[in-house]
């Protein structure tokens, strides 16, 4: 699914010092077995509702960190905000810590020529959402930024709660683009293949797969379908090797980025 927003102030009020973090605590999230395959996705669902529990904003600009950092901080319960002003501090701190639900990245990094710093971080942390964040944008930068791998692109006008129902979406594995983009964007190279990835489930797959979409875990996914959990473990197990992923999140995002309904 990909989701189209709206809004057009974001204010940046700076709510604790630049640098600081709040400390997360981590649920326990042991009667979901898809969580936690691969070692930098940590988002999952409770019920309906995303959690985001670690977050990183790489921008050179302090204001618009201090902004971000705000919106985010009061928006999300138990989050550690991280920051960094270039790719390479960025590159650091994701080498140091793990776990990570997203990055914001700012689309001009000094240290980095448009969107090569994306690409280094779908190459390095290829299950990791990155969204890309800019003051200006149009329409063929917004698609070469989704053909490069990014899981949505928010425009620094949003409104605070235009940003967090963009941050709320993304985690949840849709694409978001902002409301100007229009209703899409042409198809990509990378859309085909995960067409044809897809198309290569059983119907008992793609029913699980949009079972996944929902966010509904694998034992809810066990009780709507009457089957046992092994057998849905089985499944997922399948469509993450089908879909060449390594975690339910990162198949929720490309299905919803080919706009999957099982039939």
């Amino acid at each position: 699914m990909i989701v189209m927003g709206r809004g057009n102030y974001v204010q940046t009020v700076s709510a604790m010092p630049p640098g600081a973090m709040r400390l997360a605590s981590s649920p326990d999230l042991s009667d979901d077995p898809g969580r936690g395959v691969g070692q930098y996705m940590s988002g999952t669902f409770a019920g309906d509702a995303p959690i985001m529990e670690r977050v990183l904003i790489v921008d050179d600009h302090p204001l618009v960190r201090d902004g971000l950092r705000s919106v985010i901080a009061i928006s999300f319960d138990n989050i550690e905000v991280f920051e960094a002003a270039s790719m390479d501090e960025a590159i650091a701190t994701l080498e140091k810590q793990d776990n990570f639900d997203l990055i914001l990245l700012d689309l001009n990094i000094p240290d980095v020529r448009r969107l090569d710093g994306l690409k280094l971080l779908r190459d390095r942390f290829p299950i990791l959402p990155v969204v890309m964040v800019s003051g200006a944008f149009d329409r063929a930068i917004v698609q070469e930024a989704l053909a490069a791998g990014a899981a949505g692109f928010i425009p620094k006008s949003l409104k605070r709660s235009a940003i967090v129902d963009a941050l709320h979406r993304v985690v949840s594995g849709e694409i978001y683009l902002p409301e100007a983009m229009g209703e899409s964007v042409a198809p990509t190279a990378e859309e085909d293949e995960i067409v044809r990835r897809i198309d290569s489930l059983t119907p008992q797959q793609k029913t699980v797969l949009a079972h996944l979409v929902r966010g509904r875990l694998n034992k809810q996914i066990a009780h709507d379908l009457g089957v046992s959990m092994t057998t849905i473990k089985a499944h997922v197990s399948a469509i993450l090797q089908k879909l060449g992923v390594l975690s339910r999140t990162q198949a929720v995002i490309k299905a919803n980025q080919v706009h999957f309904r099982a039939d």
